[in-house]
Order: C-alpha cells, then structure tokens, then sequence
C-alpha cells in the first residue's frame, strides 16, 4: 500500500503523518494511501468533525457532533468559529461580540480569554481539543495507527501572530507541526494542477471564517504564489449573519431586547440561519422556523434565494475586492489565467459561484467537494515532505509587509508584502543619543506607514552596546520568514560583537511560560483525565445494556431459571446505583458483573434467534 508509514514494528501502531484542515465551521484529517490523499473516515461516516466545542457539567469536554447537538439547549457552554479568535485581540472582535452567545475576556498579556464553568481558555487550547478530536477520528479510521506529524493549513492571509497561535494549539494537542501550508496552495495540490504543465491559477477559498484568493504560477512542478489577499473576519459564518438580522429584525416588535440577546436564541437563530443558508444554495427559498418554548416562540417565516443574494452581495463585492487587488499585485489580468479554482463550502452559495465567473470571465473548477479539497492537498503536501514521488516545489508568500517602528513612530519595511517564503532579508540601523547603551525594537506587520496603524508582533531589546557618539553604531537587524510563514529576528552590533534574536511571540500570542504551563498541567491532569473519560464511556455501556435487558424483559422472565433471573435483576441494579457516582473502580466492577449476569439472558436469546433461523429446514439446507 502507499500510505505514509514510519518505524512499523511487528504488533506497534503504525506510525502516519497526514494533512490537517483546521477549519473555521469544520476540520479533518486526509492521508495519502494507495498514491493518492484521502480523507480518513470511520465507516458510515464523513470524516467531518464540527469544530465546536461543549463542557458539560461533568466528565471531559465534547467535540464535535455530539458538542454541536448541545448549542441550543446549552449555549452558554457550548463554542464554535475559535478559529477566528486565534491570534487576535479584544479590539479586532469589536465587531463581532454582540453575535457570539460567550463571554470574551482579554488578560493582562493580550490574549483572549473565554470564559466557561468557572475556568477561561485560550484559542489556542480550545483549537488544540479540536486538533486533538481531529487526530483521533483519523486513527480510529486507520486502525491501529498513531499519528507521527502533521501538515496543518491556514488561511494565506493569517498573520504571524495567528500562524503561531495555530501552531501553538497543535503543540498543546500534542501533534508534531511538519509544515504549515496555505489552504489555496494546499487546495491547488489537491486539483493536481502541477501535473498539467505549466499555468497560471487563481484560487479563491471562501471558508466558514476566512477568505483569500491567491494567483499562482504553476512551471516544471514549482509552486510560486505570485500575490495573495483576503480577509481573516470574512466567511460563510457572515452569509449566516445576515440572515440572524433579518430574524431580529423580523422579532424586533415580538420579543423583547433581553430575549434577542439571550444565547439560546443566538444559538438556535444561528443554526437555523446556517440550515437556510444550505437550503438555499439548492432550493428558490426556505422556510425558517424557529422554536423557543422557554419564551413562547414558535416562528416561521420564508426567505428566498433573491432577498438573500441581495443582503449577502455587499459580503461578496469585498471579495471580489480582494480578487482585484491581489491581480493587480501579481501584475496580470483575468483573461491572462489558465484555471480559476473554487475552494470552501461557502463556494457553493450560487451568487458566488456567478460572481467568480462573471470576474474572472471563465467556469470555476468544482469537481471536488470544496469541503474535503484542502485536507486533500495537506495530505499531498506531508507526502512531497516524507520523499513521497511527486516532484514540486512550494514557494509561497507572506501576505502582509514586515518592519521595525522607528524614532518618530514611522515603519520602515524590512519585507515587502507577497514576498516568496522562505527568505531573509537584513538592514542597518544606529543609534540616536550619545552614549546610548541599548535599543528597544518594536515588530510590526501591516501597510500603514505609521507604526501606531500596524499590528505589533512583539517587542524584544539588545543591549550592552558601548557607549558611542549618536550614529557610530551599526547594528544589523535581519529578519527570517521559514517556509512556515514563522518569524525570527536578529540583531547585532557589528563592531562589539553584541547580538541578540527572538523568535517572534505575538502580542496576542501564548508566552512559552504560558504554553509550559499549560502543557505541565495536561501532564499533570492526564491520569484524572483520562479516568474521567473512562467513568463516561463506562456509565455509556451500563446504559446500553440497561435498555437491551429491558427490552428483551419478557424473554428474561419466561426463559431464565430463578437464580439466574434473580443474579441479572440484583446485578442490573447495582449497575445503574453505581452509574449515580464517579467511582472507576465501583463502576468497572459493576459493570463487569452486569455483564457476567446477562450471559444466560444472551444464550436464551441467541438459542431463540437460532431455532427461528433452522425451523422447518432439512438438515442439508442448514
């Protein structure tokens, strides 16, 4: 078989490295097998895993399906889109907060904070249960498998700041980070572009948080993104926006403020603005129903497809804004592409599809499911990076220009936005007073020219200079962007000799005494965990064989002996008394002896099932 296989021991865990789409509304895991990526699937299932997020009242938390069922009947503690919260801060959710049924606290370091049950996490915590459900959905597909490393996809347009918070969070779920990608460049993979010669591409990724376009040069097997932009508060989830206005709006004069900002209104509104907006990529219009016994709801109206595109058209013209401008950044024209790509689910919302080919004058390509194309390519990429046979190169670019603040608060740009990656670039500076011993550098990412306008990465000092007249020092300040997208800087005073680096840690990043923490804390709690999960699964089992010996009641009492009727009964009991509390070892005990009890009851019912199965058959037809 192809797939990506390491350090196999006879009876060991076969050791994979797969791709991951760490997605806004969904994520999976995709691996190459058989020379070609797929998706990792259990049987009977999609792969899909909603990157939502539940804590009940007791036991671990949920992820997933079984999170997502929770968000109207308990919404306060139930998350979801922590994709866009990482990497950023307070003030870049202003817009945003009066949407989400969550309180959003920021500390004293910059980091957003949520807080649930009486404990806050971090974005990067919550995305490392989402990584972490994720990896293990793929090793349940792929039996008997451990994941070895990952190549996780972002958006182009993240940030330094969120592409160390997303590998912050894979760090904390505990994955190897084999490469970061860009989901276009990864989508673009997937399509196998690189084997049809050589081209220019656009790829226009609409996801459920995020937007970019990127252009790509396509010659020989190398991968060169010619420019990128987009927008990182931009996605389906806006499109589901919409429609929540247009329910407040139509509830304004039947409910009351209170009960339009109450999250389990906000909840199911949400849910049920996503479910139409599904409907509507198929179907002329919809009917929205929402259902709130709690404050006497029960509301019904019908929105067509028209009266949608026209409140979501405004959403779709920055978009197409973004398109212009990273076309104008590679320097070419749309009639100048050989294949546009379309990429997200919410490019199946059919304004969308018009408007991408109205703007690039040409049909999209949609044949794979937009879904599942960039864990496709994740896992193309993690192949090409093991010494799979695929021969290509990715270059890919750096969204936003990178600079240091200078005296009098100006930007000067070390590098220039849509620069190839990896690449290093290194320039002069001095000092401004006499005798100065040490210089302060402030990062900053962005197109202002204004250090204030910019987002600051992060601040780190050099000092021990020896004093010097203003203007004797040279220091040679160099900045390094790894194939990653990841920041390092280093500085140096070139006649002492004095030299200093950082690898960049974000304003609203973790600290690596934050991330220590927090790891020590899950090695820490690890045993009481892992005991919580098993006291779970195990009152789960208890239940399944409580509804199997009550179902099959009538049987129990005509077919069993009196002792054993007796054992089954008394055991039964015990079970469900112990599944009252927490105790391991009472529950596992019990449950073992329910178990042994219900033996003569699955005889009795398999004898029945047999002698139903042979009754009035020859001996050669059995």
């Amino acid at each position: 078989m192809g797939y990506i296989e390491l350090d196999v021991l006879d009876g060991a865990p076969r050791r994979i490295v797969i791709g991951i789409d760490l997605g806004t509304t969904n994520s999976l895991a995709a691996l190459w097998e058989d020379d070609r990526p797929v998706i990792l699937r259990q049987e009977g299932s999609s792969g899909i895993i909603p990157s939502v997020i539940n804590f009940p009242a007791e036991g671990a938390p949920l992820v997933g399906k079984q999170a997502r069922a929770q968000a109207v009947v308990d919404p306060q503690h139930t998350l979801f889109s922590v994709k866009r919260l990482l990497g950023r801060g307070l003030a870049d959710l202003r817009g945003e907060l009066k949407d989400l049924p969550y309180a959003i606290s920021e500390n004293a370091n910059g980091v957003l904070e949520i807080e649930v049950r009486g404990q806050t996490y971090t974005p990067p915590e919550l995305s490392a249960l989402i990584l972490r459900a994720t990896c293990d959905e793929a090793c349940a597909a792929f039996e008997n498998a451990e994941i070895a490393s990952a190549v996780i996809t972002v958006p182009a347009y993240f940030d330094d700041a969120q592409r160390q918070a997303t590998r912050d969070a894979a760090r904390l779920a505990g994955i190897e980070v084999l490469r970061i990608v860009n989901e276009p460049t990864a989508a673009s993979l997937a399509y196998g572009l690189d084997q049809k010669g050589e081209g220019t591409v656009a790829i226009y990724d609409l996801g459920g948080g995020t937007f970019d376009v990127s252009i790509l040069s396509i010659e020989g097997g190398v991968f060169r993104v010619l420019a990128t932009n987009g927008d990182t508060q931009l996605g389906g989830d806006d499109f589901d926006r919409v429609i929540v206005e247009l329910i407040r709006e139509d509830l304004a004069g039947e409910l009351s403020a209170e009960d339009l900002a109450d999250p389990a209104f906000l909840q199911a509104a949400r849910l049920a603005a996503e479910k139409c907006k599904i409907a509507l990529s198929s179907d002329p219009r919809h009917e929205v129903h929402l259902s709130l016994p709690d404050i006497g709801l029960n509301w019904r109206h019908r929105v067509t497809r028209e009266e949608f595109e026209k409140r979501i058209s405004p959403l779709v013209d920055r978009t197409m804004d973004c398109c212009r401008r990273a076309l104008a950044d590679a320097g070419i024209e749309p009639s100048e592409l050989d294949e546009v790509v379309l990429v997200g689910g919410s490019t199946r919302v059919p304004l969308v599809r018009a408007r991408t080919e109205e703007f690039f004058g040409r049909p999209p390509h949609t044949e794979l499911n937009p879904d599942e194309v960039v864990a496709l390519g994740a896992a193309a990429q993690a192949q090409v990076l093991m010494g799979g046979t695929r021969d290509i190169l990715l270059m890919d670019v750096t969204p936003l220009s990178l600079g240091l603040e200078t005296v009098g608060g100006a930007v000067s740009k070390l590098i220039e936005r849509n620069s190839t990656v990896p690449c290093s670039v290194t320039e002069g500076f001095t000092t401004y007073v006499d005798g100065q011993s040490g210089i302060d550098f402030n990062i900053v990412q962005g197109e202002r020219e204004m250090a204030a306008d910019c987002r600051s990465l992060g601040r780190f000092k050099l000092t021990g200079l020896p004093p010097m007249p203003a203007g004797m020092a040279r220091v040679a300040v160099c900045f390094h962007i790894d194939a990653n997208g990841l920041l390092t800087v280093t500085a140096k005073e070139e006649t002492s000799g004095v030299r200093t680096e950082i690898e960049v840690s974000p304003s609203h990043g973790l600290s690596e005494g934050d991330m220590e923490a927090m790891l020590q804390a899950g090695f820490d709690n690890a045993s009481e965990d892992f005991d919580r999960r098993r006291v779970a699964d195990l009152k789960a089992e208890i239940g399944t064989m409580l509804l199997a010996v009550k179902k099959n009641q009538t049987a129990a009492d005509e077919k069993l002996d009196p002792e054993s009727h007796k054992e089954l009964a008394d055991a039964a009991a015990r079970a469900s008394k112990a599944c009252d509390g927490d105790d391991l070892d009472e529950i596992r005990s019990a449950r073992d002896e329910f178990e042994q009890a219900s033996l003569p009851l699955a005889a009795v019912l398999m004898d029945h099932v047999v002698k139903g199965a042979i009754q009035g058959k020859s001996l050669d037809e059995v």
